[in-house]
């Protein structure tokens, strides 16, 4: 028997936030190639306190658009992770808002900064 991997398949199906006074959403996009991959996040100084989304298809207006997106996070700020190397620090979250964050762009920023 073969088991299809969650990320195989695009995913037209809405997706349900949890948000609310004090807890937020981040939705990150990223390009193609990261299709599949897990991103972690945790709060700013909890670094070993991680969780994480697999980067899924999602299908929309008849185009990809590849994301991870991340909800119940309590308001604050966060560091994303890829392959256990902090590649994004201090993304900002706020009770009861949506965030989005271009991963290309973010990661380029963090690069310019540490030079």
């Amino acid at each position: 028997m073969q088991h299809e991997h969650h990320s195989a398949r695009p995913h037209p199906e809405f997706v349900v936030l949890e948000i609310g006074e004090d807890l937020g959403a981040l939705v990150l996009h990223t390009d193609g190639e990261m299709h599949g991959l897990e991103i972690e996040i945790s709060p700013t100084g909890e670094d070993d306190n991680r969780t994480h989304k697999e980067v899924l298809e999602r299908r929309g207006g008849g185009r990809a658009d590849f994301t991870a997106v991340f909800d119940g996070l309590r308001a604050g700020t966060y560091t994303l992770w890829c392959k256990d190397v902090a590649c994004v620090r201090n993304v900002a979250i706020s009770g009861g808002k949506v965030a989005e964050l271009r991963w290309s762009d973010a990661t380029a920023a963090t690069h310019r900064s540490s030079v």
